[in-house]
């Protein structure tokens, strides 16, 4: 008789800011500013292992705010989540901690950077949803592609 495999779990375990960051490199004058602002949005997630079964997945998001050629604010949040998994087969753990925590912290940093924008000074940043499937998919064919050998002519 053959012991039953155990049962996937997943888990939040935690969610916390990992790290902040404001800088108003040209206030107060950019508060005078009357062009609007030009926005830049960066989005990163990384997951590793730091123990048996627990995993830290952290989704940064930059926002560079320039009029011209001065910057008016960078914004930046590290949204990070602990997750505990068990029994999950390893090829269902790099999608899950590439694509499904990433879309559970999102809605977290994208508030977060809205707050610290707004404590700033500034009109609050609503922040476009991400498709984190799209990026995993873009970072797994980047992967291929290195794995490639190159013809040399």
């Amino acid at each position: 008789m053959t012991t039953p495999e155990p049962q996937p779990t997943f888990q939040i375990e935690k969610i916390y800011v990992k790290d902040l960051s404001l800088e108003l490199p040209h206030a107060p004058q950019v508060f005078l500013q009357t062009e609007s602002p030009q926005l830049e949005v960066q989005v990163h997630s990384d997951a590793n292992q730091f123990a048996d079964g627990l995993f830290q997945v952290v989704v940064t998001v930059t926002v560079t705010a320039r009029a011209g050629d001065k910057t008016l604010f960078l914004a930046e949040a590290a949204q990070a989540g602990i997750f505990s998994v068990r029994g999950v087969p390893a090829a269902d753990l790099d999608p899950l901690l590439g694509i499904a925590c990433p879309n559970i912290l999102y809605p977290y940093v994208r508030e977060t950077i809205s707050d610290l924008v707004t404590r700033g000074g500034f009109p609050p940043v609503l922040l476009a949803p991400v498709s984190f499937e799209a990026i995993y998919a873009q970072r797994q064919q980047a992967a291929a592609g290195a794995a490639q050998p190159q013809a040399v002519n």
